[in-house]
């Protein structure tokens, strides 16, 4: 069994890098990518304390893009290497981004009469804190009564305090992670469209941009999803990828390796795949 996108507290996970391999390492995984938004900071750690024992660490990162004007992921794995100096470099640039919403977000909350600090958001979210810090913030603070009604009211692309951010498009992103040797998926396909359609039609035209995968299996599919996509996959000549998105306390439904109520257990065969480039040739 392996998990192909996590995240820690490097960006809005609850565990540290050392307590998420611990934890894939007690889960009986084989294999762990650490997929941290806009940042590789989790991976650097945990593949530098040497604890992982016998399971594999994959680098990955989740990239925020815009695509057709609205908010889409991408995940870029870096399966056989590490990602290059120019990558590293443009990551930068998006994390200087997220820290500028971050003080807009701040100032914007302040003017709506909410009580919190800058301070307060990088205390608990670290390095690169990003919304669910601030839900939670709101809802200690009995602003709120659960992370998804601040998120609702507050801080989703419909909230009224919401401040967007300067995001890459896809096709820039897709070409920088090919560029640096990396594998690109689409992460959470049903978030994009739940209309099989309109999903292909994108998925279509994410391909002629570079696209090389799809996450088949998430926690949020159920098993009608997980056959539409790897059908749709199948044709397209994508490869599949899959993983729970664990965040840890602040998802408590989704476990690591097995996601929600145990719909996940991906093979390894998947990563192995990965590797030796099936699915790339589409069946149009």
């Amino acid at each position: 069994m392996i998990d192909l996108h996590s995240h820690t507290t490097e960006s809005d996970g609850t565990l540290t890098p050392q307590e998420l391999v611990e934890a894939a390492v007690k889960a009986g995984l084989e294999a762990l990518a650490i997929t941290d938004h806009d940042t590789f900071a989790g991976f650097d750690q945990a593949a530098t304390n040497g604890a992982a024992g016998a399971l594999e660490l994959i680098c990955g990162i989740e990239l925020s893009t815009k695509f057709r004007n609205r908010s889409v992921h991408l995940l870029g794995y870096f399966l056989d290497n590490r990602p290059s100096q120019e990558f590293r470099d443009w990551i930068q640039h998006l994390q200087d981004a997220r820290h500028r919403r971050n003080r807009e977000l701040v100032a914007k909350l302040q003017g709506q009469g909410f009580n919190l600090t800058l301070d307060e958001v990088y205390r608990l979210g670290g390095t690169l804190p990003g919304r669910p810090h601030f839900a939670t913030i709101l809802v200690s603070k009995g602003y709120f009564p659960s992370i998804q009604q601040a998120f609702d009211e507050c801080l989703s692309e419909t909230g009224n305090c919401y401040i967007s951010r300067d995001e890459p498009s896809f096709a820039e992103a897709v070409r920088r992670v090919n560029e640096s040797r990396g594998f690109p998926s689409l992460p959470h396909p049903i978030r994009v469209s739940r209309d099989p359609r309109v999903l292909e039609r994108y998925l279509r035209e994410m391909r002629e941009l570079g696209l090389r995968g799809i996450e088949v299996y998430h926690s949020d599919h159920s098993a009608a999803d997980t056959e539409l996509h790897r059908d749709l996959a199948t044709r397209l000549g994508l490869a599949m990828t899959g993983g729970s998105d664990f965040h840890g306390a602040i998802k408590p439904q989704i476990e690591l390796g097995t996601g929600r109520g145990g719909n996940l257990n991906i093979p390894r065969s998947v990563l192995d795949q990965l590797r030796s480039g099936i699915g790339i040739s589409a069946r149009d």
